[in-house]
């Protein structure tokens, strides 16, 4: 970990703490999940989901406790250049599985229900015709 990270999680922490604010409070107000925020606190941005939301989630987090976004990220650039760790994808045999669609098996039976109406209302059509010699 980084002084330059640590700093900016202690000058937030320090900040949410003299507001009388807790982590809870800020995700309900923020809606970023309060491990994301002690994550921030923490300076650990290596816990976030990428570089992108490190930045996004300290900035609206510095947003809502009223400090200079611009002024923080002019003195520490650096806090959101991180890398985040390799995650390893391992699919064996069993992991992917053949799932049917909900339904599979009845799809066909409102078609054929349309078709039966369909020829009814044509065959009762010719009836009535030849009924009321139209033709």
């Amino acid at each position: 970990m980084e002084p330059t990270k640590t700093r900016i999680g202690e000058v937030l922490k320090t900040r949410r703490t003299e507001m009388n604010l807790s982590l809870k409070e800020i995700e309900n107000a923020t809606s970023i999940r309060m491990n994301y925020l002690q994550a921030i606190e923490e300076g650990d941005m290596t816990k976030m989901i990428s570089p992108v939301y490190a930045q996004g989630f300290t900035k609206k987090y510095a947003t809502f406790l009223g400090l200079d976004v611009n002024q923080l990220v002019k003195e520490n650039p650096q806090i959101f250049y991180i890398t985040p760790p390799k995650q390893d994808f391992a699919y064996g045999i069993g992991t992917v599985e053949a799932r049917g669609t909900p339904g599979g098996g009845v799809k066909w039976l409102p078609n054929l229900l349309w078709v039966v109406v369909s020829v009814g209302v044509i065959v009762a059509g010719w009836f009535f015709g030849r009924y009321m010699e139209l033709f």
